[in-house]
């Protein structure tokens, strides 16, 4: 035995002592092969009867791509309203996955009978696909397998058929069940503006104002009568200016004027003005020449104050105004310049008449105007809500009803557009049996079985290589 203070000999030389002193010797390596074959050969047997009788298979297989983004419209009706449809991208939210969900659909037992009885081989459901989906993509590879290779492709082609069909037909179930809902919404809707509608046409037959506008106009109305009040009032002042002016210079009222003009217009007044007139010329003209006891003279006086009194009688008929007026009305009478300040006087006299009965008429509509104007303008601003209400019930029913259709325009909300990126393929040569991997089975087999044997058959020499001697 070795002393404590022996050194230990180097790894390699303890590997050499290893492999001269532990492996086994040569008598014993017939045992070991007896031992160690019935496994190999089992292995091996196995591995020829997969090869020999699996049954051959063929794999079919496609991509399916889904885009990611999503899409977005927006209409506006003029005076109505308007409406709006954003669908986000099915891979905007991080808790769902379209992809999944489409995985959970091409394995679930509908698709895989629905596409069965597209097929129609005589079975009751595809067998069931190999799903894979591609990280960081929105692929997904799908595959199927068939006992001939024009049978794996005809299956994938029918789950995939079945596969939309189904995705079809869930679409349009959601958009069937999202119009019934919005269509109980208009019907409610369509309730209230029918409501709102009776409301004004009820209260415009009640108050006769049916528009915002004939309020309008009636306000107008009034406005352009107290502009007409200000042009009245301002060519009445011009007037009645022109009146009194006219007025002073002929030393008449309006009533001395109008009791001229009466008896200007009367013929027998004016012969008798006029036989007067003549007389008073001759008896002018004999005084001058005649004496005051002339017989011709006195004829001329004689029928001088006959005509006078005659004129005057007939005046007073006329007038009813006194001598002393009716004698100034003569001594008018018989000028000509006076005659014509006295039809001037007259006439802007009847423009006053007629502009103050103007005046007061427009003064009388723009009273009635204002007496009914409180009450028009409770009125205009009731009619104002209500056609506030009417505006806003038709603008909230167009818009439901314009988002209704934009609604349709993407049925791709819920369940989004799926593509084929790659159709299902013809495989050209079987999936299974797969020799390469049969040969690579029963490799590691034998290996694992070898290794495992030595192990039991080494332990002892190993044990004493790994542990330092005493």
């Amino acid at each position: 035995m070795s002393s404590p203070t022996q050194k230990q000999p180097r790894r390699l030389v303890r590997v050499w002592y290893f492999i001269r002193d532990g492996l086994p010797s040569a008598g014993r390596y017939r045992r070991y092969i007896i031992a160690i074959a019935p496994f190999l050969i089992g292995i091996w047997a196995l591995v020829a009867c997969y090869i020999v009788l699996a049954p051959v298979t063929y794999k079919s297989s496609m991509s399916l791509i889904l885009p990611g983004s999503g899409v977005g419209g927006m209409l506006s009706l003029e005076t109505i309203g308007q409406a709006s449809s954003q669908t986000s991208s099915a891979f905007s939210s991080p808790s769902l996955s379209p992809t999944q969900n489409y995985k959970r659909l091409l394995t679930a037992d509908l698709t895989l009978r629905s596409g069965a009885e597209l097929l129609n081989d005589g079975s009751d459901r595809l067998p069931s696909p190999t799903i894979n989906l591609i990280d960081q993509t929105n692929l997904i590879l799908v595959s199927i397998k068939g006992s001939s290779p024009e049978q794996a492709q005809s299956r994938l082609e029918a789950l995939r058929r079945a596969f939309l069909t189904v995705l079809d037909q869930l679409r349009e179930d959601e958009a069937a069940r999202r119009e019934a809902a919005d269509r109980d919404r208009l019907d409610e809707l369509q309730q209230k503006l029918q409501e709102a509608q009776l409301r004004v046409i009820r209260f415009q037959g009640d108050t006769g104002l049916a528009t915002m506008d004939q309020f309008g106009k009636r306000i107008s109305v009034v406005d352009a009568l107290r502009a007409t009040e200000r042009e009245l009032q301002q060519a009445l002042s011009e007037k009645e200016s022109v009146t009194r002016s006219l007025s002073d210079l002929l030393a008449l009222s309006v009533d001395q004027a109008r009791s001229a003009q009466l008896l200007k217009a009367d013929p027998l007044f004016q012969s008798l003005l006029e036989s007067y007139a003549d007389t008073l010329s001759e008896w002018t003209q004999a005084q001058a020449t005649l004496g005051p006891n002339h017989i011709t003279l006195a004829e001329l006086d004689a029928q001088r104050v006959s005509l006078n009194q005659a004129m005057l009688q007939r005046g007073q008929t006329l007038t009813d105004l006194p001598l002393d007026s009716l004698r100034e009305f003569v001594d008018l009478s018989v000028s000509d310049s006076r005659e014509r300040l006295l039809d001037a006087f007259l006439a802007e006299t009847s423009g006053v008449v007629g502009l103050q009965a103007s005046l007061e008429q427009v003064q009388e509509q723009i009273k009635l105007h204002d007496d009914d104007m409180e009450a028009l303008v409770q009125t205009a601003a009731r009619l104002a809500d209500f056609l506030r209400e009417q505006r806003v019930a038709q603008a909230v029913f167009s818009s439901a009803l314009a988002r209704l259709d934009t609604n349709k325009s993407d049925p791709f909300a819920s369940y989004p557009l799926v593509q084929t990126f790659e159709t299902p393929s013809l495989p050209g040569a079987p999936s299974s049996p797969s020799l390469p991997l049969a040969i690579v089975g029963g490799v590691l087999g034998s290996l694992l079985v070898t290794m495992g044997f030595l192990l039991l058959w080494l332990r002892q020499p190993i044990i004493q290589l790994i542990l330092p001697k005493k």
